[in-house]
């Protein structure tokens, strides 16, 4: 196989909170020189065949991704799950029910900034969704910054969408156990997306490392979107340390809202595994 140069496994499209199509992403990856490519959209595979179709059609190789949503230590972390099966049935089933809880708790959401005179959010926020069953914090953001409450999304989630703001609603994912499950019997490879964008204390995350690999968790996102130069030597020593694989994805949801494009971060870190290494068999 040719060597992967510029590998993006991690961004977002309509079909859960990123702003483009499938296609629109293939066409924006391909024309940034990037060679191995991955949607990775929130708790849903729907739009799998069409990124796969889309990457071929633009010169690209695949590999099948989505991001789940755990709950660990109160807090929610996202697994990316890479090269499953889009069509397994235990998977689908189990992204259904991760996705379920979302209309009530964006009720919820609404109902908070009503309390501080935002009324109509859910409303609005519904225009921005590409997808009913994965409306989120971000389409109410992107409501909020067309309805003038805000200068862009940044200062939503600051002052509405965090915890402890009025737009704020926690919400229990599926358990890390199942999550890498669903992965792993489809087929796939379980990855700790942006682990440094948590705010665990050293104690947790170790703790997140331990459970997450006895579970059969095996690589870590080290280049990504979320983190610092200064966090990319940082996780690139935890991978080592707990003999993870490494990751890399820009987490690319929109070309007007995202910090950073689809195939524009630094390689990998020499020392480190590749996760496309462990996925040679996957990619398409």
């Amino acid at each position: 196989m040719t060597p992967i140069r510029n590998a993006d496994l991690h961004c977002h499209s309509v079909v859960s909170d990123g702003t483009l199509t499938p296609e629109e992403l293939a066409v924006r990856a391909a024309a940034n020189g990037v060679d191995l490519w991955s949607l990775t959209d929130h708790d849903e595979v729907g739009g799998q065949h069409r990124a796969a179709a889309a990457a071929r059609a633009s010169g690209m190789r695949y590999l099948t991704g989505t991001e789940i949503s755990v709950t660990f230590a109160g807090e929610t972390v996202h697994i990316v799950g890479l090269g499953f099966d889009p069509d397994d049935a235990a998977m689908s089933q189990g992204l259904y029910d991760t996705r379920n809880g979302r209309g009530r708790r964006a009720q919820e959401m609404s109902e908070g900034l009503a309390k501080v005179g935002i009324h109509g959010a859910y409303e609005g926020a519904l225009k921005f969704v590409g997808n009913p069953e994965l409306i989120s914090r971000t389409h109410f953001a992107r409501f909020l910054v067309e309805a003038g409450h805000c200068r862009d999304t940044n200062e939503v989630f600051r002052k509405f969408l965090t915890e402890g703001k009025p737009g704020f609603v926690p919400h229990r994912w599926a358990s890390l156990k199942d999550a890498i499950h669903w992965i792993n019997e489809a087929g796939g490879l379980a990855v700790i997306a942006h682990p440094g964008r948590y705010r665990f204390t050293a104690n947790e995350e170790y703790a997140l490392f331990l459970e997450f690999k006895a579970h059969g968790g095996r690589a870590i996102e080290v280049v990504t979107g979320s983190h610092t130069p200064a966090e990319y030597d940082e996780y690139a020593a935890k991978a080592l340390e707990f003999g993870f694989a490494a990751s890399r994805g820009s987490d690319f949801h929109s070309p007007d809202e995202s910090h950073c494009d689809l195939g524009s971060l630094p390689a990998l870190p020499g020392a480190l595994e590749p996760v496309w290494d462990l996925l040679e068999s996957r990619i398409q």
